[in-house]
């Protein structure tokens, strides 16, 4: 599960998926786990939840290249397309409306 964002810009619309993790690892008890991982460039926690082994991540680098971070984790992870869920803003939807897609386009 990837929280993509600007790294260091708490608070921001923009950076709601890395709010998003820090929630997700508090509720699984991870947050202290988090760690860096200078392979992938992100901060990066492990978790278990019903039976499932989470790889938390929350990437160290501008949100236009936050890819480069994803890409390299899921290499590192062994992951698949079909593994990683990405958190992110969309201002196309309202505040606080969540949806989940498969796929989709760089917009």
């Amino acid at each position: 599960v990837a929280g993509l964002g600007n790294y260091g810009m708490r608070g921001t619309r923009h950076s709601v998926g890395m709010e998003v993790l820090d929630r997700l690892a508090r509720q699984l008890a991870v947050a202290e786990g988090w760690r860096v991982d200078k392979r992938c460039c992100a901060d990066v926690a492990l978790a278990t939840a019903h039976g499932l082994e989470l790889v938390l991540l929350k990437p160290r680098r501008f949100m236009n290249l936050n890819g480069l971070s994803v890409a390299s984790a899921a290499e590192i992870y062994s992951l698949g397309p079909g593994d990683i869920y990405l958190v992110h803003d969309d201002l196309d939807k309202a505040l606080g409306k969540v949806a989940i897609k498969l796929g989709g386009s760089a917009r």
